[in-house]
């Protein structure tokens, strides 16, 4: 587990290269088919060398939600060892994860009617108007969303419209379900968050490439060309993909593009470390020290003896 641009990816194949495994993906963005720059899929080359699940396995039109990632990964992480490989967790969608180890809510499904009018409210009053709103709602859930944090406020208030109760409640009752397999939870956690920062701006700079007609302003063009994604949907609400879309739109200029992106990954990492620091039985990796594979080895090897 770990932040954006923490080095999971490099050091699950490092892992992957020292014993025989499987990587099961644990990202919600990787889940789309066609979205390869904006989410920093690993590239063809990485995923010949390891088998990779949850990756490519749904359209950008299409949902998929925490119980679908509980059950794919309690079958997977069966398959996995039942051939005598390693299954490799790795990715940053905290929810994922905790939806596997917590067990699963009986939160109402999503309701596209429901979801379209709470934008059109945003819309007219703005995002921190409606996490006023959901303030006055459900407290709880108000204190650990941002003002800005659209698809979440939006969530929230669809549970409450269509359940009738405060999404606080209904995680408070969620049903414990117990593992068939045993985790060892690692944390790739930053020492200097200016230091994750900086590659982030990097990364994103890498992903924006020199011109438009590259990198992910490209993609997200190719994307809108299909005709049949807006910006409404999860997969053009990922970091990247919503800020490209403005600037398409005519929104915001270029730089603009790369600022209000590179702040949105900021607050994701910020947001992703706060999930973590709720997580207790992680064992805790500096994700800036030199040898983050070996230092994840060794204490595998540790808890095996």
């Amino acid at each position: 587990m770990g932040p954006t641009a923490s080095g999971k990816t490099a050091a699950a194949l490092a892992i992957a290269r020292e014993i025989p495994s499987e990587i099961i993906s644990v990202d919600s963005a990787l889940v789309y088919r066609e979205m390869d720059i904006g989410t920093a899929k690993p590239t063809a080359e990485e995923l010949a060398s390891v088998p990779h699940h949850l990756i490519d396995i749904i359209e950008p039109t299409e949902s998929y939600s925490v119980a679908q990632f509980s059950s794919d990964t309690i079958r997977l992480v069966a398959e996995i060892s039942a051939r005598g490989k390693l299954p490799l967790l790795v990715g940053g969608t905290m929810m994922y994860f905790k939806g596997l180890t917590d067990g699963l809510d009986d939160l109402p499904t999503a309701d596209a009617d429901v979801r379209a009018r709470i934008d059109e409210e945003a819309a007219r009053i703005g995002w921190p108007a409606m996490h006023d709103k959901l303030r006055t709602l459900d407290p709880p859930t108000a204190d650990r969303l941002a003002p800005n944090d659209a698809q979440r406020i939006n969530r929230a208030l669809e549970i409450i419209e269509l359940s009738g109760k405060p999404m606080s409640e209904l995680l408070a009752k969620r049903a414990k379900t117990e593992l068939p397999f045993e985790l060892l939870s690692f944390a790739l956690e930053p020492s200097d968050r200016a230091v994750l920062h900086a590659r982030i701006a990097t990364r994103f700079d890498q992903m924006l490439g020199l011109s438009d007609d590259q990198g992910l302003v490209a993609e997200v063009a190719r994307l809108r060309a299909r005709g049949d994604l807006n910006p409404t949907l999860p997969s053009m609400r990922c970091v990247g993909y919503r800020q490209a879309w403005d600037y398409l739109d005519g929104v915001i200029d270029r730089a603009a593009l790369r600022e209000t992106g590179i702040i949105a990954t900021r607050q994701l990492a910020k947001r992703q470390l706060t999930w973590l620091r709720s997580m207790p039985a992680r064992v805790v990796i500096d994700c800036l020290s030199p040898n983050v594979a070996g230092t994840m080895l060794d204490k595998l090897a540790e808890t095996k003896k």
